[in-house]
């Protein structure tokens, strides 16, 4: 007990130390950056430029020197924005800070904010690659005219999934540019790649100089993470791509014939809104019609979220934005990039699996599933000793958990051993269980991952297991003398029902910061992806993994972002005349609810039916979005009036209305009444308000003469009815408005789900439905 307690205070003290470390260095007068938001309009006539204009603002706020004659060497401007966005990132300490916000001109300042990474078989589980015939979406000369900018950690170029052979010459309304740099030249760039940018001011502004001989200061990517979303996108087809064996088929994006423009913004030690923000800004400007952004922070009002503003500028100048949801699920309310303007996906499983199993000492074999691929196998007629190293108590301590430096070679040498998931990544737990000298690794969710299976290229023989195994196999070893087991692997398993699932890292809604706007979006693919890998790491990410392959497996909302992303291609490349709202509402209401047995979508953590928090308006269908029938649309003033309703002082709507000088319509009786695909009826506190009544509009891209009829699925604590029921066609890109009327027949403590469907006979276009009483104020 007393060596468990030292090893949770060393591993308590180590982060409290890491800790200090950084707050220690925020002093008043350290310099840090801050993205300066702009009134563009303001600019004096007497400055030639907006940027002369913006450097002289800056410069009237500085310090003076503490020693006087001695000059502020450092330039303090380290990015200008000018498309989807206007001002600069600035390196200022508080006073220069405070003194700027007070400035004419100045519509907002942003401390600098660090952001996460959000870490094949799809194209045909999707629908896009029927096995007997030619796909419909990729062979068109259209899709080549689509540009997606991927802001990731960069792009792999040799991979054979950027291949432009066959490609048409770049569209000419391209502007982008192919930077060079230590390992990546102009001829890496080609008619797939058209282009490829670094930012890493502010992250250098952060942390320091960027170590050249370690990393690669230019597009270069050698995480890995950027060329598997990139090449999740739109990818080339590859014949025979596997991983170590597993997955073996065709690997291709989701978009093939799209072009793919790779803006690096993450590096080794995260990725900063300067950054990321300069980067939307220039992808913009070289004129991407889609932006994949696979990273995310915490979540903050609208207008203090720099990622958030710089989304609505780009979907003001008619380019889609698809983001990641974040892996805080199943935890509720812990998605990340929810503003409406910005298409948020979840992540759901596939119909393919990985199966292992580990057979304990008492004859019993339970499932798991791993990508374990190498020279130590264990023999299946062997048993080897297994151990674990928690206790029998529920809660877990570090040698449980396998964290560096806590398993000793003596216990664990020659042995199978257990264990637990949490802190550290599943990887690395295989490889300090190697270091220690076990022959291999049985990995155990915990409460948190419930039976949410991910599969991993282990250094060791591994099998990961879900928590009711991984419960039986603690016990066995905990009260058996003479604990033993075997693992073995077996290869790779289709049609797995159900599928898919909703995956447990998800993240979830409520939607904390408007209840009123449904997210997630929609899910997609994101469990078991496999898709380009970089030639400069290892499958596992481990430096000490020596192993190279030419595509991984990988999981997160990382990899179901870049599904939407490659989806919303094909979309705009069939009907460029769309815009993003349009794009999003055609994803939204063609997403199916039910599974490959018929049943309602799964949650993964807790095995039984996910609700519109988990999955949003359900699982994309991209073939069914080609053709909708119906779409709900939104003009970016439409979302400014969003904006009008949540309680945004006239300065801090500013941040939103300066690109094209709006202000408020107030055509929105309440958040609810934005004409989103989905709906969320919020009944408020006060008990006497009984009836809510939402609106919207649908515009017909159908054919023009046609006539819907609504289907509304029942709710026990209210009745929901839409009025017209039938609405009547006549032509195409009619607009027509019903609205959908709320009666409270008994509040509900927790909130209700169902869905209101219009029908016309060939068509569906579902909106999923949320209805939530808040608790009455005692």
């Amino acid at each position: 007990m007393f060596e468990n307690t030292v090893k949770w205070l060393v591993f308590i003290l180590a982060i409290y130390l890491a800790f200090n470390a950084v707050v220690s260095v925020n002093t008043p007068l350290k310099r840090k950056t801050y993205i300066v938001q702009m009134d563009r309009s303001a600019k004096p006539g007497y400055f030639t430029s907006h940027l002369e204009w913006y450097s002289s603002k800056v410069q009237s706020v500085l310090s003076k020197p503490e020693i006087e004659g001695q000059a502020d060497e450092e330039d303090r401007i380290i990015y200008s924005y000018e498309t989807a966005f206007h001002g600069v990132a600035a390196k200022l300490n508080d006073e220069e800070a405070e003194r700027l916000e007070e400035e004419d001109g100045v519509v907002a300042l942003f401390p600098e904010t660090k952001y996460q990474l959000h870490t094949t078989r799809s194209p045909m589980f999707l629908g896009l690659e029927p096995d007997d015939s030619t796909s419909v979406w990729s062979e068109k000369v259209v899709d080549h005219d689509v540009i997606v900018g991927v802001l990731d950690t960069g792009i792999f170029p040799e991979s054979e999934s950027f291949n432009d052979t066959g490609m048409s010459p770049v569209p000419t309304h391209w502007k982008g540019a192919c930077e060079t740099g230590r390992g990546f030249q102009k001829h890496h760039c080609n008619k797939k790649i058209v282009g490829a940018r670094v930012f890493y001011r502010g992250y250098e502004a952060a942390t320091g100089k960027i170590n050249e001989q370690n990393e690669y200061k230019s597009p270069r990517d050698q995480d890995g993470h950027g060329t598997h979303t990139a090449a999740t996108v739109a990818g080339s087809p590859v014949r025979g791509a596997n991983l170590l064996g597993y997955a073996h088929g065709t690997a291709r994006g989701m978009a093939p014939g799209a072009r793919i423009a790779a803006y690096k913004v993450c590096w080794a030690g995260g990725c900063f809104s300067s950054d990321i923000l300069s980067a939307v800004d220039r992808a913009v400007a070289d004129g991407v019609n889609v932006l994949s952004i696979s990273l995310g922070g915490g979540v903050s009002s609208y207008n203090r979220d720099s990622l958030s503003i710089a989304a609505f500028g780009s979907m003001e100048m008619g380019v889609f934005v698809s983001c990641s949801a974040g892996n805080g699920g199943p935890d509720p309310a812990s998605l990340t990039n929810v503003s409406p303007w910005i298409t948020t996906v979840g992540a759901s499983t596939m119909d393919r699996d990985f199966p292992a199993t580990a057979r304990l000492g008492t004859g019993r074999t339970l499932s798991g599933v791993s990508l374990y691929k190498g020279r130590r196998i264990l023999s299946t007629g062997k048993q080897y000793p297994l151990v674990y190293m928690g206790g029998n108590s529920s809660s877990l301590d570090p040698s449980s958990l396998c964290l560096e430096g806590t398993l000793n070679p003596r216990v664990v040498a020659g042995k199978i051993v257990i264990c637990d998931r949490g802190i550290s990544p599943r990887v690395e737990k295989g490889q300090v269980a190697k270091q220690a000298g076990a022959v291999g690794m049985i990995l155990a969710n915990t409460a948190a991952n419930g039976e949410e299976l991910v599969a991993d290229c282990h250094l060791l023989p591994a099998v990961a297991v879900g928590e009711k195994e991984g419960k039986l196999i603690k016990s066995y070893a905990s009260t058996s003398r003479n604990a033993t087991a075997t693992l073995a692997f077996l290869g790779t398993r289709l049609g797995i029902r159900p599928s898919p699932v909703v995956a447990a890292f998800s993240s979830r809604g409520p939607n904390l910061l408007t209840l009123e706007i449904l997210k997630p979006d929609i899910v997609a693919p994101g469990v078991n992806i496999l898709a380009a890998w970089t030639g400069e790491l290892g499958p596992s990410s481990l430096p000490t993994d020596r192993r190279r392959v030419e595509f991984n497996i990988l999981s997160g909302t990382s990899m179901s972002c870049p599904h939407v992303s490659g989806i919303a291609a094909l979309l705009k490349a069939r009907h460029p005349e769309w815009s993003p709202a349009a794009i999003k509402s055609a994803l939204m209401t063609t997403a199916y609810v039910h599974d490959n047995t018929h049943h309602p979508l799964k949650d993964a953590s807790v095995a039984t039916p996910s609700t519109p928090f988990d999955h949003g308006a359900g699982h994309v269908n991209p073939m069914k979005a080609l053709e909708p029938g119906l779409i709900y649309d939104l003009e970016p003033q439409d979302y400014f009036d969003f904006l009008c309703t949540q309680k945004l002082t006239p300065s801090q709507l500013k941040v939103f209305g300066k690109f094209a000088n709006r202000s408020c319509r107030h055509s929105l009786a309440n958040p609810g009444d934005l004409n989103y695909p989905s709906m969320s009826a919020v009944f408020p506190e006060d008990t006497s308000i009984k009836v809510l009544t939402l609106h919207r509009t649908v515009t017909n891209v159908g054919p023009p003469t046609s006539t819907y009829h609504v289907v509304i699925s029942p709710f026990k604590g209210a009745t929901v009815k839409a009025e017209p029921e039938v609405l009547n066609f006549t032509r195409k890109n009619q607009k027509l408005s019903y609205r959908i009327i709320f009666t409270t027949k008994i509040r509900q403590t927790m909130p209700e789900f169902g869905g209101l469907v219009w029908k016309d006979g060939a068509r569906k276009v579902r909106s999923p439905i949320a209805i939530t009483w808040l608790t009455p104020l005692t």
